[in-house]
């Protein structure tokens, strides 16, 4: 026989009260604010730094743009080993690998059936090998990312210049994009010079992309996925929005000014994060001229800063020289960088640390200030709506020697930080290290050691309420 439970009246409406106070306390997450990232733009943000590499007829020619009169022949190194960029880049710390798979001279690092200027045409195992198809599977073997470069502008193919090059530059862009395995960005340089101009029909590449490589980024001045920093010296700006508005705008010539591209628009309407792209050394393709050139780890450090340390990505140019080898100065750099940032960035000072906060989104536990020591990016802070300052505070429990911070903000609901600052205690008082603007997805601040057992962060300025999903900070060995 099945036992039914009754309750009484009263206990009825008492269990109904607790359950209706128990759904009141769930707190609503806050909404989204203006533009946010998609899920490739996400991802892509996620991977920080990676390899750019220049190498094609230049590289032999000591030039850095080709006219595209060269004779395909001397393209032939010898020892070409992409086995050995990625394994480099892979020990680099680095994500992934783009190629320039056609520079504005034309010449094609694959033997296309729509140029007559490729590797087919070279002397490198005599017209048989296709260089993007060894980088495809070095990539894929040491699990790392494939991006590919591919210039519009084309010096060398006979229709440029004429209504019927797009379709060839779609043609060849879908020949490599079908061909290759993933591809995680599209790179696109927007030059359009020498004797003839093309009017180039971007609409038409981008949705080549998107039908081969849905999940690749399409990079180019204005995005539409990822931008161009404004220039090559490896720093973005102080303040630097995700967003930008590039309505009216076109890529190349027709681009927002560098300072635009370098901070972006604050409430843009568009969300497309900026991308810096720096070469090791002087020039992007390999000379034996610039051996002793090759960019110092202090350099490299002040770029990571401005780049990953300001909402961006870096793209670090290596050039492979004639033999078809990353030079061993250049390696040999790179590795000292990984071991340095290894060390600076080993141990999280404030991972597990006490947390006080001035302000909790409805008191819920679910988006406390411990979210911010947690480890974990995807958990986060924030506030009540119409709080757009707050304080947050870190005990260390004891003095402790740090000159690095870094702040994250959960950029899934939107970039909103318009301005902050930090401050440590000394003594019974704190001091202040730094003000800033923007956050986004990293910001790196850079300091003179201090000791202290408190470190403040005062948001003191917000487009909406402030959701943070990290603060950490490191104590960098001396370079």
């Amino acid at each position: 026989m099945k036992l039914i439970k009754t309750y009484s009246a009263a206990a009825l409406c008492s269990l109904l009260f607790t359950a209706n106070s128990y759904a009141q306390s769930s707190v609503a997450a806050p909404k989204p604010y203006g533009a946010v990232p998609n899920k490739n733009q996400y991802a892509w943000q996620q991977m920080e730094y990676y390899m750019f590499i220049h190498f094609g007829p230049n590289t032999f020619t000591d030039k850095e743009w080709g006219h595209g009169d060269e004779d395909p022949k001397l393209f032939n190194p010898k020892k070409l080993d992409a086995r050995q960029w990625a394994r480099t880049a892979k020990n680099a710390g680095m994500k992934a690998i783009i190629i320039t798979a056609k520079h504005h001279d034309g010449f094609c690092l694959w033997p296309s059936k729509f140029s007559t200027h490729t590797v087919r045409e070279s002397a490198w195992k005599d017209g048989k090998g296709d260089v993007l198809k060894e980088l495809s599977a070095a990539c894929k073997e040491y699990g790392l990312k494939f991006g590919v470069y591919l210039s519009p502008w084309d010096r060398n193919h006979p229709e440029y210049g004429t209504p019927k090059y797009n379709d060839v530059f779609a043609n060849t862009l879908n020949e490599v994009l079908s061909n290759y395995g993933s591809v995680f960005e599209q790179w696109f340089d927007g030059a359009n010079g020498g004797d003839k101009k093309q009017a180039y029909d971007w609409p038409k590449f981008y949705n080549v992309v998107r039908k081969n490589q849905p999940q690749a980024v399409i990079f180019s001045d204005i995005g539409p996925d990822i931008r161009w920093m404004g220039n090559e010296r490896g720093v973005a700006g102080e303040t630097n929005w995700s967003t930008l508005n590039t309505d009216g705008f076109g890529v190349g010539a027709e681009a927002p000014e560098s300072k635009v591209l370098s901070t972006g628009d604050e409430n843009g309407k568009y969300w497309i994060p900026a991308e810096v792209d720096v070469s090791i050394r002087p020039g992007w393709f390999y000379s034996a001229n610039t051996d002793n050139q090759v960019k110092t780890l202090d350099q490299l450090e002040s770029i990571y800063n401005t780049s990953v340390g300001r909402n961006s990505n870096l793209l670090l140019n290596v050039p492979v020289n004639r033999d078809g080898l990353i030079h061993p100065t250049d390696s040999t750099r790179l590795m000292e960088f990984k071991k340095y940032l290894d060390a600076a960035y080993k141990t999280d000072l404030a991972k597990g640390r006490k947390v006080t906060v001035s302000n909790i989104r409805g008191k819920d536990k679910k988006f406390n200030g411990q979210n911010l020591t947690d480890g974990n990016n995807e958990t986060y802070w924030t506030t009540d709506d119409q709080v757009k300052s707050a304080v947050i505070t870190i005990d260390l429990g004891k003095e402790t020697e740090l000159n690095r911070i870094v702040l994250q903000e959960f950029i899934k609901l939107g970039q909103r930080v318009k301005s902050f600052s930090v401050e440590y205690l000394e003594g019974s008082e704190f001091k202040t290290l730094d003000t800033q603007t923007t956050i986004g997805r990293k910001r790196i601040l850079v300091f003179p050691t201090v000791k202290t057992s408190k470190i403040r962060v005062n948001i003191l300025d917000a487009n909406a309420c402030p959701i943070l999903s990290s603060v950490q900070l490191y104590k960098a060995p001396d370079l």
